[in-house]
């Protein structure tokens, strides 16, 4: 009797996979250790031991969970019992009979001890435009081009069948295929930019356990060394790394991305933290490291975007006379215990091209026209010339088409230089000149893609999807959007 419950419980393991991948920063991210004590509001999470910055398996799997159950249901949909993505990942929290995840993940440690980056955000009253009392923080950030050396291991149980053996290792694909993409980010603050990362290399092991070679050399392997291997082959796609295809695999997130490219008419200043030293000027752009550059580029931060984007959103709607909640439903809100997290991801994007500048300014007493005694300062903004580009990249996640309409009224006071960006807006600081956009609706079953450009004055709107239509029948498409945020917020539209 006690043999047979020993039995029952037993889950014996056909085969072993183990993956093993070089994890690479694109973007400075937030992995915050809740460090009271720290002298940062948010200071980094990092190994005991060897001071490098820690990512855990917990925030790994997260990732990659969330990633695989948007991916197959779309965003917003709950995980329900007996979806694919627990057969990965083990059943859910309210599942106390869930099943546990055959993928074991393990922490990763950066490959040296990383250059830490500090940012200063600030929450802004959109009445005032002011900051508003007690809102300023710091954060520790890993900078970009940091290495983390990833490492998983599936387990396969005999009572799989080879068709239930194919979907398992399919799904790990279709998971990990999100860090080769890089559509997956790690860390706080990832609809502000923070956290984007890929995959450049990957590595596969495969055991079958059932062989007795196969099985020695299983208990043989390395499986504290988290490196790749020099004398392995390496892969650039995880699908072709496990031998799959996921070609038939369809994307059910719906999401309207917008990519736009302007030039930088004159300076824009977006205040660094305390990451100067030395004999800098009291105020310089911000600046962040980036892989492959030996300085630190100029940069537009997510979160000033998002502030900026967020404040004119505000004032469209209250223009309107509305008090819709639009603007919260996209940009995310926190009242009281009620929250939610936004829709729109603001990407930080690097300023090409630009030229950092030292000027002289003093403050000027009202009162007597004279100089106000004590207030000069020096300020290191960036200036633009005919090669400054400034990039823009947007993506809103299950739009409506109000909401489209209104992120084109956006990009239309982008363009024009209506909405400044940055600080110091009141100077003529921050504004862009547009030069292209390309708009590209990913919905599963109608995808829509248009180009937005200007040439010698005259804009252009092409249907890149539909090489046929052009001109008005496209502008219509447009302004149907705009429209729609119109009859939205309750106006009369004309047909």
């Amino acid at each position: 009797m006690s043999q047979e419950r020993l039995n029952r419980n037993q889950h014996p393991i056909a085969k072993r996979i183990i993956v093993r991948g070089t994890l690479i920063l694109d973007t400075p991210t937030c992995l915050g250790s809740g460090d009271a004590d720290s002298p940062t509001d948010l200071a980094l999470l990092r190994d005991s031991v060897s001071d490098c910055a820690l990512l855990t398996g917990a925030s790994i799997a997260g990732a990659l969970r969330n990633y695989l159950r948007e991916y197959q249901g779309g965003y917003g949909v709950e995980e329900q019992k007996g979806d694919r993505a627990t057969m990965l990942f083990g059943g859910t929290r309210r599942d106390p009979d869930g099943e546990k995840s055959p993928l074991i993940i393990h922490d990763a440690i950066s490959s040296k001890i990383p250059i830490v980056e500090l940012r200063d955000g600030v929450a802004i009253e959109s009445t005032t435009g002011t900051a508003k009392k007690g809102q300023k923080y710091d954060l520790e950030l890993l900078a970009a081009g940091t290495e983390f050396q990833l490492s998983f291991e599936l387990s396969i149980e005999k009572k799989f069948s080879q068709s239930q053996q194919q979907v398992l290792i399919n799904l790990l694909a279709l998971a990990l295929r999100g860090l080769d993409q890089g559509d997956i980010s790690i860390g706080m603050k990832k609809r502000r930019g923070f956290g984007r990362c890929h995959v450049k290399d990957w590595q596969v092991w495969n055991f079958n356990l059932e062989n007795h070679d196969e099985l020695i050399a299983w208990l043989k392997f390395e499986h504290w060394c988290r490196e790749l291997l020099p004398d392995r082959k390496t892969y650039s796609s995880i699908a072709t790394a496990l031998g799959v295809s996921l070609e038939n695999q369809k994307d059910e997130r719906d999401r309207f991305l917008m990519h736009a490219t302007f030039q930088l008419v004159g300076s824009l200043l977006i205040r660094s933290g305390q990451d100067s030293t030395g004999r800098a000027p009291d105020v310089v752009h911000l600046k962040s490291h980036r892989p492959n550059e030996s300085d630190p580029v100029s940069v537009l931060s997510g979160t000033s975007l998002a502030g900026v984007l967020r404040h004119r959103a505000e004032r469209i709607v209250n223009t309107l006379g509305s008090c819709s909640p639009i603007v919260d439903r996209l940009f995310g809100f926190v009242v009281g215990k009620d929250s939610q997290a936004s829709r729109l991801v603001v990407h930080e994007k690097v300023i090409k091209d630009a030229t950092d500048l030292v000027q002289n300014r003093i403050a000027i007493d009202r009162f007597t026209g004279g100089a106000y005694h004590g207030a000069l300062f020096d300020e290191q903004p960036i200036f633009g010339g005919d090669e400054t580009l400034v990039c823009i990249e947007l993506e809103l996640r299950n739009p409506k088409d109000y909401e489209i309409g209104l992120l084109l009224l956006l990009l239309k006071d982008l363009w024009t230089s209506d909405l400044p960006v940055g600080g110091e807006s009141s100077i003529g600081r921050g504004r862009l000149k547009g030069i292209k956009a390309d708009l590209i609706h990913h919905h599963p079953q109608n995808p829509q893609q248009w180009e937005i450009s200007e040439e010698n004055g005259t804009l252009h709107i092409t249907d890149k999807a539909d090489k046929r239509r052009s001109g008005e029948s496209v502008r219509d498409t447009l302004e149907g959007f705009v429209k729609a945020l119109l009859l939205h917020l309750g106006k009369e539209v004309e047909v």
